[in-house]
């Protein structure tokens, strides 16, 4: 009894410094005492017999030798496989460093033209690798301004953003608006599941009434963006168009892939930008955008959601590059409302008029609002103006006070102060309002030294002499005018480098795509994303019909379509070309001499003629001694031409070239010679 209450006892002891042990470890945080002493409480004792321990420890002898020989065997087998492995990635390494340098090679290069100027700065993987990737295709919209077309395509499903137009340059005399080339499109009519539309801006909706007329396809945009494309496909005796109205945060099914609408700010309402979810991943598309926490309607741009994208990870970020060279943030819209309220009040007794983009309806909103503060009325000048005024009433875009809006014709029941016009003609446009105004030309409005003219926009690149033009022609009707460079009656309405910034660090793209800009821009707007974190790599400058290959393999180009510009001219669609374009040119620098002569066709002879016409060369009157010169040329050419040559277009293009010399010898210019030949 006395033992059993001494083991007892001793029990008791042992459990209580156990105990005490255990607390001194966990007041200590050693995690690795707390393993020592678990170690030592669960260590098995040895047996008390004698014998049981002999033949526990021979027991324990045989097991630590089959297991040391066994170790052994596994430690040659482990060399040889280490063996094996380094000399595996010494080759790794070997043929990685030589991919690196062809690579660096490559990028050092400046790509072609001809391939697109396509950024050179793909990591070269091995093909295999690009199983099933996602294809982005841009049709327009890189490097240049306007003209923005975006196909994604994942196996037999593509889906198009976007179908904008363009105006002509300098080098295409005659062209009215440039659109996307659609070869590739109508190709795969079969396998577009829908258009897109990010807004309702002309470089990104203009192009649709051309596309429609090619293939029939459902369009996917808002409220505002589909009211503008309807105007566009009634002017276009377009009927039977799938329009389907979304608004964020809606989400639209379009074969395997599926596209979310998220709210953005823009310089109109109802702007969305595109989160489209693929089997390779998610792609987003920011269409046109910038962060605006003022906004003059709607809601602020839907920050948390790309964040929340950015959390479930986002395969590529496609981004408008525009403003990638301006620093810091976009003044937001309201600023101009404050300086409209400032020069109306600077106007006082003066008629204001205001030439701004028809298409900028919170523009338009704040105009009105200070007309009404100021006691003054609105008339509308413009046909797109009318239009869209007209449409952003119809839909609530747009709220005028009662009385405040009045037709054209009854201006002239009011004063001038009592009058603010809205016109358009902001990028100098020959035959817009504004410019017609300056030139004496419009029926309804005289310009005056009463006038107080606003120009509420910014030259796009390219209009900037056309602008200027107007500005001085109306200074020298005595107006007032303000324009940019003078006030803050314009703010952009795409996002500057610290909200790509914003962007990207929302967003977190594994590849990162700028879109929307010259070259220049796509280049800073890639090197703010590098600066951001994302590896040069991962980032695409592409050019228009480049097909982007993406997958979590890589980025890369593989191959191209069919891309570039497809003149619009009356009702002519792509039937104006190169050729077409440098005759008018031709036309335009030297001017036209048209030949004509009468033949006997028996005989081979000249029987009247030649008779000479010029347009666009020489005036007639005061060059009679170079013309009769160039007939008696003519003249010997034929004669000598008819006795050898039986050919007219051979006889035709010998003419051509004599009388082009001989012209040229007089005048050094070289115009277009046109020789008709009528023969008897």
């Amino acid at each position: 009894m006395a033992n059993k209450e001494e083991k007892n006892s001793k029990s008791k002891k042992s459990r209580a410094v156990k105990t005490e042990r255990q607390e001194k470890g966990s007041q200590g945080g050693s995690s690795a005492l707390d393993a020592a002493i678990a170690a030592a409480i669960s260590a098995p004792k040895p047996p008390k017999k004698a014998a049981q321990y002999q033949r526990q420890k021979l027991n324990q002898a045989r097991s630590e030798k089959s297991k040391s020989d066994k170790q052994r065997k596994d430690q040659k087998k482990s060399s040889e496989q280490k063996t094996s492995k380094s000399a595996a990635h010494r080759s790794e390494a070997a043929s990685k460093i030589k991919s690196s340098r062809q690579h660096s090679d490559t990028g050092a290069k400046t790509a072609s033209k001809k391939s697109g100027g396509a950024q050179a700065n793909a990591v070269k993987r091995n093909p295999s690798d690009f199983k099933n990737p996602l294809k982005i295709i841009p049709l327009g919209g890189l490097n240049e301004i306007g003209k923005n077309m975006t196909l994604v395509e994942y196996g037999d499903d593509i889906v198009i953003i976007d179908c904008g137009m363009t105006f002509p340059d300098a080098e295409m005399p005659g062209v009215d608006i440039v659109i996307p080339d659609f070869t590739y499109v109508v190709k795969n009519a079969d396998r577009i599941r829908g258009v897109l539309l990010t807004h309702g801006h002309e470089d990104h909706i203009g192009g649709i009434p051309y596309l429609l007329k090619k293939i029939n396809v459902p369009i996917y945009g808002t409220r505002l963006t589909l009211g503008l494309v309807e105007n566009k496909l009634k002017e276009h005796n377009l009927g039977k168009v799938k329009l389907n109205v979304v608004s964020p945060p809606d989400v639209v099914r379009l074969g395997c892939m599926s596209a979310e609408f998220i709210r953005v700010n823009h310089s109109i309402p109802d702007a969305a930008a595109i989160a489209l979810r693929t089997p390779a991943g998610t792609v987003i598309h920011m269409g046109d955008f910038k962060v605006d926490y003022t906004p003059i309607e709607g809601g602020i741009i839907d920050l948390p959601r790309f964040a929340s994208l950015g959390d479930e990870g986002v395969l590529a970020l496609m981004s408008d590059s525009t403003n990638a060279e301006r620093p810091g943030f976009t003044p937001s819209e309201k600023v101009v409302g404050e300086s409209f309220e400032k020069l109306y009040s600077k106007a006082e007794g003066k008629r204001i008029i205001i030439a701004t983009f028809s298409s900028n309806i919170q523009r338009v909103q704040q105009i009105i609002n200070c007309a009404a503060k100021h006691s003054r009325k609105v008339a509308v000048f413009g046909r797109s103006m009318i239009n869209v005024v007209r449409l952003g009433i119809d839909l609530g875009y747009l709220k005028i006070p009662e009385g405040v809006l009045i037709d054209i014709d009854k201006m002239h029941n009011y004063t001038d102060d009592e009058l603010v016009i809205i016109t358009t003609g902001s990028q100098g446009e020959p035959m817009s309002a504004l410019t017609r105004m300056a030139l004496n030309d419009h029926r309804q409005v005289s310009i005056t030294e009463n006038d107080f003219i606003i120009i509420s926009a910014r030259p796009i690149p390219g209009n900037e002499k056309f602008v200027g033009r107007v500005v001085n022609e109306l200074l020298k009707l005595g107006a007032e005018v303000v324009y940019e460079a003078m006030y803050d009656v314009h703010v952009s309405g795409h996002a500057c480098r610290e909200e790509h910034k914003l962007l990207l660090s929302l967003v977190r793209p594994k590849y990162f795509i700028p879109v929307h800009g010259e070259y220049k821009h796509l280049v800073r707007h890639a090197e703010t994303a590098e600066e951001l974190g994302i590896a040069r790599e991962n980032i695409m400058i592409a050019d228009i019909g480049n097909v982007i290959e993406v997958c979590d393999a890589g980025i890369r180009i593989n191959g191209s379509v069919p891309a570039g510009k497809l003149l619009v001219d009356g009702l002519g669609v792509g039937d104006v070309g190169a050729a077409v374009l440098k005759e008018r040119k031709h036309l335009a620098q030297d001017g036209v001499i048209v030949v004509s002569f009468t033949i006997d066709k028996i005989e081979r002879k000249l029987l009247s003629g030649p008779e000479i016409v010029t347009r666009g060369f020489v005036y007639e009157k005061e060059s009679e001694e170079l013309l009769t010169k160039a007939k008696a040329f003519v003249a010997s050419t034929v004669n000598t031409e008819l006795s050898t040559r039986h050919d007219y277009n051979a006889i035709k293009a010998k003419l051509r070239d004599e009388l082009g010399d001989f012209i040229f010898s007089k005048t050094k210019r070289r115009p277009m010679i046109v020789p008709t030949i009528l023969d008897i």
